[in-house]
């Protein structure tokens, strides 16, 4: 198998997560809640494949070496640190927001929502920019 265009494929997915948890957003703020159910349950899922991909594309390969120099470098380094510290929390924060909606106790969704979604965007945003900076710079 050609493991080259997993982290292609990784930042697609990850635009993709960013675009359905907007759209959840969206459709629970218009009260539209079967539609942000959806959407949410298809950003996790799409989140899942991402990771499954991601662990199969760093097994075969194993870690990639930025190549920038200078700021552009301390640039990367900056964005990866944030990425990678909050893309731990991610799964936690998500899979305990989905079990509170599961369990139908919504005022504990909610509280927990509003750290979630920020969080799990901005990895999902800064997955793609690491891949931009680290495979297309």
């Amino acid at each position: 198998m050609d493991y080259r265009s997993l982290p292609a494929l990784n930042a697609t997915l990850n635009a993709l997560s960013g675009v359905l948890l907007v759209a959840g957003y969206l459709f629970i703020r218009n009260k539209r809640r079967e539609e942000h159910r959806y959407a949410m349950l298809a950003a996790f899922t799409v989140s899942v494949a991402f990771f499954v991909s991601y662990v199969v594309y760093h097994y075969q390969v194993g870690s990639v070496r930025f190549q920038g120099v200078g700021l552009t470098r301390t640039v990367y380094l900056g964005i990866l640190l944030t990425h990678t510290v909050l893309a731990s929390v991610v799964p936690v924060l998500a899979i305990l927001t989905l079990h509170r909606a599961f369990q139908k106790r919504f005022p504990a969704h909610r509280k927990i929502a509003r750290w979630t979604l920020p969080v799990w965007l901005y990895v999902s945003v800064t997955g793609v920019v690491v891949y931009w900076m680290l495979y297309r710079m």
